[in-house]
């Protein structure tokens, strides 16, 4: 905390306000309100007996602004419920008709040194107990809400699991000392994904590809050129993405309670069946705006009243009922396994051995797909890392990020699919006239014309084979939405031109040396590129599984491939 002093109220049996970190308190906890909210009731407060009007309110809490007078009425029926008004005997807030309101219930105000902070969950040195200001990152034309709090050596941007609400994350305070904590080494960068919390609402909820373009986008706002990502549940798959996609920008990869796939298969027995999913769709369908998922999350806090209240709360400001599901059917998709391996920074892999939501199995195999990745099994059974032993978890992260500096790792190694397109006369192969599918000089030039620009429309980046031939398509794209789109618009416009072109598509691990690719990637794409149709295009199954809740739809056209004499890839058409 800074030097300095602090005013702090006192009303009813055991209210306590603090002006200056805007925070109330019932007996020594926190009570959670919005903030805007908040400063509602500091305004009233340090105006008791005293009428504020409904103008003056407005214009101080949303200066500039054009607010509806029902915007400053919803404030103050949530005020009045957390203060526990229910008649004329416990009023604090009084309604004066036609003019604004009055804080009717006796102040005790007392002055206290800013550093006398003594309450358990107390900031570290230097941290500010207060909510950290909300700023807004540009990501396309979505608006990403971020806060930057501390000053550490390095940075560190946290992902939240499922849904999230920044300004909430601080109302909990077991969640507020995590977060704390993890500021106290590092300058701790907190955003919440499109589609929830305080960013854009979306039409579409964001895949794995568009949250990594948001981590981005925040990252460049805060003025953060390399971070170590920690991602919590949910959070892991994309910051594995992430890291694997952007080495250059990955300091390092923490993830607590984790997973490479959400659902069960044959060859990954831990994940929930599809019934069991369904049945907690239903659940979010019939229950939200209750505790939704708290068993699961927090088994240890299940029963306390104050906890349980925060967790709907949270959630609910967090997202809709049909955003958190559509959310929750989204993840289920979600299958990173064929990622890990391609991940070349600092790894650490945190799980709770009893985690009821995530079973521990889970982050043991996604630490053993990453090479040379570090896990740690804690005792606990809460999902939520802030709830239990935090502290055990905090230490564990702490000790790994002071264990490097700037780690030395080939930065030429990405993660990229590759956009492979050949012009062979493939239907000449199948007894058809070679020349149906030749294309002419002109046309080509055409081709390769338009190639250039879609490339560069969707991101990508136009690259050549090491030492050997370059097809009249190859490309890298740091997202799979974008190389599929970029290839279908290639192999349609490709059409209208009279130059069928085969196109596919695959995911993996690619060494970039200029722009000059080399890797079994290349090999697998042109694999893939040649069992596709002329005109259309092809992907393989690692490309399909990452694109989850893109809109793209495919079809499994039974056809597979053997990158290496272990693996067997099969290959799905795209409908356009």
């Amino acid at each position: 905390m800074t030097s300095g002093r602090r005013t702090r109220y006192s009303f009813g049996p055991a209210f306590e306000l603090d002006t200056h970190d805007r925070l109330l308190t019932y007996r020594g906890k926190v009570v959670p309100l919005t903030l805007k909210a908040l400063e509602i009731l500091v305004i009233l407060v340090e105006h008791g007996g005293r009428v504020v009007t409904t103008d003056e309110l407005i214009e101080q809490v949303w200066p500039n602004t054009f607010v509806e007078p029902n915007n400053l009425a919803q404030n103050i029926s949530s005020l009045r419920r957390a203060l526990g008004e229910r008649d004329q005997d416990t009023r604090y807030i009084e309604t004066v008709p036609k003019r604004g309101y009055r804080f009717v219930a006796p102040v005790v105000q007392a002055e206290a040194a800013a550093s006398s902070w003594s309450r358990p969950d107390a900031p570290p040195n230097g941290i500010s107990a207060r909510v950290p200001e909300t700023r807004y990152a540009q990501s396309g034309d979505v608006n990403i809400a971020y806060q930057v709090v501390g000053d550490g050596p390095f940075d560190l941007v946290f992902v939240m699991g499922w849904v999230s609400h920044l300004e909430y994350f601080w109302m909990e305070p077991t969640f507020a000392r995590f977060l704390r904590r993890l500021a106290s080494f590092s300058r701790l960068i907190l955003f919440d994904k499109r589609g929830t919390g305080l960013s854009d609402r979306v039409a579409a909820l964001p895949t794995l590809e568009q949250r990594m373009d948001d981590v981005r986008a925040v990252m460049e706002a805060a003025g953060s050129r390399r971070a170590v990502l920690l991602g919590v549940s949910e959070g892991g798959p994309m910051c594995s993405l992430f890291a694997a996609t952007h080495p250059e920008k990955t300091l390092a990869l923490a993830m607590i309670g984790t997973y490479a796939r959400r659902l069960k298969a044959p060859d990954y027995p831990w994940g929930p069946t599809l019934e069991e999913r369904q049945a907690f769709y239903e659940e979010i369908q019939r229950d939200w705006g209750g505790p939704v998922g708290l068993a699961e999350r927090a088994p240890s806090r299940l029963h306390d009243p104050q906890f349980r209240d925060w967790w709907a709360t949270y959630i609910r400001m967090g997202a809709s009922p049909g955003a958190a599901l559509a959310l929750t059917r989204m993840n289920a998709d979600i299958d990173v396994r064929e990622v890990l391996p391609t991940i070349r920074v600092p790894t650490l892999i945190l799980h709770r051995s009893g985690d009821r939501c995530l079973r521990v199995e889970e982050g043991r195999y996604v630490a053993s797909r990453i090479p040379g990745a570090q896990f740690r099994e804690l005792p606990g059974e809460d999902h939520l890392p802030f709830v239990g032993d935090q502290d055990a978890l905090l230490d564990e992260i702490e000790r790994f990020v002071a264990g490097f500096h700037n780690p030395d790792h080939d930065r030429d190694r990405v993660l990229a699919t590759v956009l492979c397109g050949v012009t062979e006369p493939r239907a000449a192969q199948n007894g058809r006239d070679a020349s149906e599918v030749v294309m002419a000089a002109g046309a080509r030039e055409r081709l390769l014309a338009l190639v250039r620009r879609e490339v560069e429309r969707f991101r990508g980046r136009l690259v050549r084979p090491d030492g050997s031939a370059c097809p009249p398509v190859l490309a890298t794209f740091d997202g799979p939405a974008r190389a599929i789109r970029c290839g279908a618009t290639i192999a349609e416009v490709a059409r209208r031109f009279g130059c069928p072109i085969q196109l596919g598509a695959h995911t993996g691990e690619c060494e970039l040396l200029g722009d000059t690719i080399r890797g079994l990637t290349v090999d697998t794409a042109l694999q893939v590129a040649t069992q596709a149709p002329p005109g259309d295009m092809i992907v393989s199954r690692t490309v399909h599984d990452l694109v989850a809740g893109s809109g793209l739809k495919f079809r499994n056209c039974g056809l597979h491939i053997r990158p290496t004499d272990e693996a067997e890839l099969s290959l799905f058409s795209v409908e356009v």
